[in-house]
Parts: structure tokens; sequence; C-alpha cells
């Protein structure tokens, strides 16, 4: 398409009502104004998918994900009709359209689908036109044409994958916050909003548990370049945060941002047998499965035998724990144990690739606050630490205040020398 088109996504909370429907009309009507054309992406209505969700694990504890993925999708299809019944109302001509419409194609894996494809034949007839495309965010078809889903989250993906496959100039993620900040502004007060977050910071932060962004949407951004604007639905010119390539020529902050994850779950296996292939035996189910495993550590083997330990996330440890439970019996480990009260507390920042003792600086801290670390796990620009989630705040605003990420730093150009 050309420069003029911009893809904008309202998340739940900006959908939540009616009233503020109608508030995202009127932003829409003024973008119009600037000459720019416009695909919109929408969540659900806020509570819309537990809601549904609710219901039907009242009517069985594990119903199928098929149907799941045509359960969840109308919650974006109300949203969408919604808004571009109000933007019609004003007199804008607008098409709302559901995640077949628009062309967008999935894998087969429901509730977790991957994009596959985007035919964006119908949209740019529509764009020709001159209307406003709503789009129900978080869908797909798959080559069956069954309704799949991008899991939570999954609107921001389909807004940056619309954008990338519309050669749009920006997207926009309008959300109830107004930005990236340092640590979320609820768990530390002190939080200052970051201008600009590198994709390598962002992704980092997504994978991390930040709600801001999913990590599928920031990865589409990174790998096609495409500008990502966070910015609030309810502040009127506000500018936001702007993720995009690291800038070469100025001082990275030793850190950007501290995350903390309370949707984080821990497995135990006690008394493994230490021999190859067990730990294949352990993780390929739970990969047939589309569980994803984050931290793992083996204790060392005494007698020939060790223990096993691994995160999740929590939505996903009664079935794990079922799978677990078959592999414990096949290679005859002792005892399977979990916990849910934990919390992964993550430091992030491009400029610890350059600086040492960051590290140190958190387990220090940590242990002055009487915090003990349950789990480590290290990569070149974030430290991960699992707590006992009950310290998850205490240890958000020490970490915060060690390093002192309520003051901003300064704008300085890296010192270059000729060769």
């Amino acid at each position: 398409m050309t420069n003029s088109l911009i893809v904008q996504k309202y998340g739940g909370t900006s959908v939540g009502t009616v009233e503020r429907i109608e508030q995202v009309a009127d932003r829409i009507v003024k973008t119009r104004k600037t000459n720019t054309n416009i695909v919109v992406v929408v969540s659900a209505m806020a509570g819309e998918t537990d809601k549904l969700l609710k219901m039907a694990r009242n009517l069985t504890k594990n119903p199928a994900r098929r149907e799941i993925d045509l359960l969840l999708s109308s919650g974006e299809r109300i949203s969408a009709a919604l808004l571009t019944i109000a933007l019609q109302a004003r007199g804008i001509p607008a098409l709302s359209m559901t995640g077949r419409q628009i062309g967008l194609q999935t894998d087969n894996t429901h509730t977790r689908a991957r994009i596959t494809n985007i035919d964006t034949k119908r949209a740019k007839i529509m764009l020709k036109k001159n209307h406003v495309i709503v789009v129900a965010g978080f869908q797909g078809i798959n080559a069956e044409g069954d309704v799949t889903t991008l899991g939570r989250g999954g609107s921001d993906t389909s807004a940056v994958a619309l954008a990338v496959a519309l050669r749009a100039k920006q997207c926009e993620i309008c959300t109830d916050v107004d930005g990236v900040y340092t640590a979320d502004p609820r768990m530390v007060p002190q939080a200052r909003r970051l201008d600009v977050v590198s994709y390598d910071e962002m992704l980092e932060m997504a994978s991390l548990g930040a709600k801001v962004l999913q990590i599928r949407c920031v990865e589409f951004a990174h790998k096609y370049k495409m500008p990502l604007i966070v910015k609030s639905s309810f502040k009127e010119g506000d500018r936001g945060t702007l993720i995009c390539e690291e800038d070469s020529n100025m001082e990275q902050p030793v850190v950007s941002g501290i995350i903390c994850d309370k949707n984080q779950a821990k497995i135990t296996l006690k008394e493994v047998p230490d021999q190859p292939g067990i730990a294949a035996n352990i993780f390929e189910p739970l990969a047939s499965a589309s569980i994803s495993v984050d931290m793992i550590i083996q204790n060392i083997s005494e007698q020939g035998h060790t223990d096993m330990s691994f995160t999740l996330t929590r939505e996903d440890l009664v079935e794990a724990l079922v799978i677990m439970d078959k592999v414990a019996k096949k290679i005859h480990a002792t005892q399977i144990l979990s916990d849910a009260k934990i919390a992964k507390v993550s430091i992030v920042g491009a400029g610890m690739r350059s600086h040492s003792g960051v590290a140190a600086q958190i387990f220090k801290t940590l242990s002055a606050n009487k915090i003990n670390i349950l789990m480590i796990s290290t990569s070149e620009i974030k430290v991960s630490c699992i707590i006992e989630q009950k310290n998850s705040k205490l240890a958000v605003n020490a970490l915060h205040d060690a390093f002192k990420m309520q003051d901003k730093p300064k704008n300085t150009k890296k010192k270059t020398t000729k060769k």
C-alpha cells in the first residue's frame, strides 16, 4: 500500500463498553482527517474471553481446543461489529471482517495457532474505496476451514502481521497504558515511561511476562522492521513508546526494565535415572502437547539418580501434570512435586552487554531483603530469578531502587575512536 496507511490495535479495556467504543470511533474520525488510511484490529471487550472460558469449563474441565477456538473468536467479532456500527453512524465508510474474511491463514494448532499467510486482496480493494477496515483480532482460519486463535494477546500479532502484509507506515498498539515502563506502575509507583525501546529489549520483556505486548507481535515487527508504537487509548496527543532498531550511536542504559511474571509454576521430578535419553523422555511429550518450558535445572547426580525441575505457565500446569504422571511411570521417577505459588523477576537491558556486575547487584539486593532465589536463568541482556510469589512486589521495588531506574538517563553519544 502507501505510507499513508497505519494499523491501529485497540485492546479489551479500550473497547470494554459502548461508551469507550464510541471514544475509539471518535479517535479514528480525527485520524482520518489527516488523509490517513486506517486498518483497525480489536480485541474482545474486557472480561469477555474469561467469561466464555469459564462457561466452557463449567461444562467440562478439559474442553476440546477446536471448540474453544470457535467459542473465543466470538468475542472479537462482537467488538469489530460494534465499532464498525459506531463508525458508520458517524458517516465513515467502514467494514468489519473476521480472521477468515481478512485472509489470515494459520497452521492447525488450536488455541496457539501461528500465522502462515495473509491474503490481502480483499483488504486492498476496500482500502482503495477509502473504507476503514475493522478486523476481529486474535483469530484466523486453517487449511481445513476451522477457526483458530493465536493465544493470549493474539490481537497484537494480528495487527503487526497485517501492518507488514499491507506495507503500512507503522503499527500502533493502543491500550490502557501510555507506553512501556521501567516496571509495572501498579507495582512500582516510581516507574518511568521509556521513550524508545529496542526490538531486542522488548522481545526479552515480552518473553519474560510483560503484558504490554505479545512476544510474537514483537518478533514479527523485528523481522520485518515494522515500527511499533505503544500508546494510550484515552490520552489525546500521547506519543507513547517507540519500539524500533537499537540506535548504535546512543549510550544504552544498563537496565531498561524490570519484569515480574506471576503466571508461573514449577514441576519437579524426584529421583530421575541419570542416563542418556531421560531428558528427551520428559520434554518431548510436553512439546507434542504444545506446552512451552522455560527454566530447567538438573541437580548433581547421586547414586545414579537426580532431580529435574522446570518452569512453565500456570495455565499449562494441570495438563503438564497429567503428562508427567505418565512420564514418571515410564522412567521410574519416584515422585512429582508442583508449585504454583512462584514468580519470575527479571532484569532487562541492552547495556548489560558491556557492563559487568548486574547479576551481583541483583543477588545482593534480594539477599538484603531476605528474598530466597529458587532458580536462575541468564542471557546476554537479561537475568531472571524464580522467587516465592509473596515476595514479588518487594523484589521489584527493591531492584528498581537499586538500579536507580526512576532517574532518566542522559542521552550521551558513544565515544568512537579511529583505528
